[in-house]
């Protein structure tokens, strides 16, 4: 007999994620449905609006990619008006791109999703001598010295936690499935996880320096401008280059000597559910690309992440990327709509249909139906999975020198097939080796900006005349958010932006079914997953953290068991 569970809300992630899941006699997940229970509606109030200061606006669509929604929507008009930024301004714009990555990665692995894999209470036995040599023997791995190896650093952390249980408060560590049988780390390697994830606190606060250096602010940078960037004096002044890099250079070092040796040690003790496929889904990837290498212009310059698209796990026939088969289908969102469509004519009507049955005080989705505030998109027909793993599995499948040999080195150090990669297991560690891709690039761009601007050129900025360019135009903005594909598209008419709409990395990921019922990324990664305890559901949360979810900005609100509380109308004909 099949049972029908309800893990509402999915923590740990930005915003609100509800996962419902049939599960069988054996444990195994049947069935799963994926629900946003919150309502965007920035699109809406976007239109109308000088399009210069749509970027200023469309990075509060998030509340942790700021800049990357910043970038995208600054370079949809500047696509819709053909403007051509120079070297600095790209140089700059890759520098903020690139810190957030490494900034959220860093995050995402250790204070969202270690926890996960990592059995905070179990490191309570374990031996901080032993911890030690752990730390040793995973960083030898990587081919790195551990970031941590003194016996008395773990010592200090075992004693921290013992108070905090003495004293009955786990704190941020409370309520969590601890003890639950699919956790498989020793407790050293617990300690070792707990050791990192504590030093990852403290560490992010460079990351977050680093944004503000050429950003201005941190979250919200306010430095990117139609046009190029207006942070003239840092460009401008050695002394703000050099302290990015100086930033960027211990950042790096914890990358190499923490994460990547975490990530070694937790593929290898979680290795079967790797090689088995847990969590794989779809196996169908895409990535738009990102990161201009060259001043060619949009879409024309090389890029550090490849685009294309990658279905049924084929590597050896990767497919280009094509922005006109983008479509969003909304039979099972709470939208108005009767048919997929292109983001240059798409709509965001809300029509909010609520639940299906209540039993025993629980509401669960009307899955028949309409059953989330997100949208289905759709590429050629296909449904397909976004993020680290799509930019990843593209690049190889594309001969990407650069990620290739990343990718094939972190797999011979680790001893691990290629077919680990579809997998939660794999997505996790996709992360990972794009992050220590990306710290090393990010060297290579800030000694290229120095260079430039020694050389004399100071230039930040293209001319453009704002009333010739912008009495009919169209762009769009399509790069990689950390957490994946992110795409802008902006009508422009009579120097008003006339309709507006953003595609974000979880609208792929987190989406409901289509109008075909075909499972988004999310749904399709749960099926067939064996939970040892479905009070514990800890298996559901691993892999849909794999994802990174990131899902902003709700209205609706439900208790705990699904009761309404209450329903709060918003009028999207609102100003700022």
């Amino acid at each position: 007999m099949s049972r029908h569970i309800v893990v509402d809300p999915i923590t740990r992630i930005e915003g609100h994620l509800r996962i419902e899941a049939v599960i069988d006699d054996n444990n195994t997940i049947m069935d799963a449905y994926s629900s946003s229970t919150m309502f965007r509606g920035i699109e809406t109030i976007l239109k109308g609006r000088d399009p210069r200061d749509c970027g200023l606006l469309a990075m509060r669509i998030c509340g942790v990619c700021t800049g990357t929604h910043y970038q995208r929507s600054i370079e949809a008009v500047e696509n819709a008006f053909d403007i051509t930024i120079p070297k600095n301004a790209r140089i700059v714009r890759n520098l903020i791109q690139g810190a957030l990555y490494v900034h959220d990665h860093v995050v995402h692995f250790y204070h969202l999703h270690a926890l996960d894999w990592v059995d905070v209470v179990s490191a309570l036995k374990a031996d901080p001598k032993k911890a030690a040599a752990e730390a040793k023997k995973w960083a030898k791995v990587a081919g790195v010295e551990p970031w941590t190896d003194a016996e008395s650093a773990f010592r200090e952390v075992k004693e921290r936690l013992e108070k905090f249980v003495k004293q009955g408060r786990l704190g941020i560590f409370g309520n969590g499935y601890w003890g639950n049988k699919h956790y498989k780390l020793t407790p050293e390697q617990n300690l070792v996880g707990v050791t990192h994830y504590l030093q990852a606190l403290d560490l992010q606060r460079d990351a977050a320096k680093m944004m503000a250096i050429f950003g201005g602010k941190n979250p919200h940078p306010q430095s990117i401008v139609v046009g190029g960037v207006t942070c003239v004096q840092d460009i401008q002044n050695p002394s703000r280059i050099a302290l990015f890099k100086t930033l960027l250079m211990k950042f790096r070092n914890f990358i190499k000597q923490a994460y990547l040796p975490d990530v070694y040690m937790a593929g290898t003790m979680y290795a079967d559910e790797a090689l088995d496929g847990t969590g794989a889904g779809l196996k169908s990837y895409m990535a738009y690309g990102d990161f201009r290498l060259d001043d060619t212009g949009f879409y024309n310059a090389d890029l550090l992440f490849p685009s294309g698209i990658v279905l049924n796990g084929d590597l050896k026939n990767p497919i280009d990327f094509d922005p006109e088969k983008i479509t969003e289908d909304v039979t099972h969102s709470w939208y108005r709509g009767d048919k997929p469509l292109h983001p240059f004519e798409g709509e965001t009507e809300p029509e909010y249909t609520g639940f299906g049955r209540k039993e025993n005080g629980v509401a669960y989705l009307d899955t028949k139906n309409k059953y989330s505030w997100i949208k289905a998109p759709i590429y050629d027909d296909k449904r397909v999975e976004v993020g680290p793993l799509a930019r990843m599995i593209v690049g190889v499948s594309r001969n990407d020198k650069r990620i290739t040999e990343y990718v094939t080195r972190f797999l011979k150090n680790g001893k691990l097939p290629l077919k680990v990669l579809f997998s939660t297991v794999g997505r996790t560690a996709a992360r990972a080796i794009e992050t220590e891709m990306m710290a090393d690039v990010m060297v290579e761009w800030v000694d290229e900006l120095a260079a430039n601007a020694a050389a004399g050129d100071l230039s930040t900025w293209t001319e453009f005349d704002f009333d010739k360019v912008s009495r009919d135009a169209k762009g769009y903005g399509l790069a990689e958010a950390p957490r994946g594909a992110l795409g802008h598209w902006v009508r422009i008419e009579n120097g008003l932006v006339a309709n507006y709409q953003a595609v974000v990395p979880s609208t792929w990921n987190a989406s409901p079914r289509d109008r075909e019922e075909r499972m988004g990324a999310y749904e399709a990664s749960l099926i067939g997953t064996k939970v040892a305890d479905v009070n514990q559901p800890l298996e559901i949360l691993r892999t849909i953290h794999s994802f990174d979810p990131c899902i902003a900005c709700a209205v609706h609100i439900v208790d705990t068991k699904g009761k309404e509380l209450g329903v709060y109308k918003v009028d999207t004909s609102c100003s700022i």
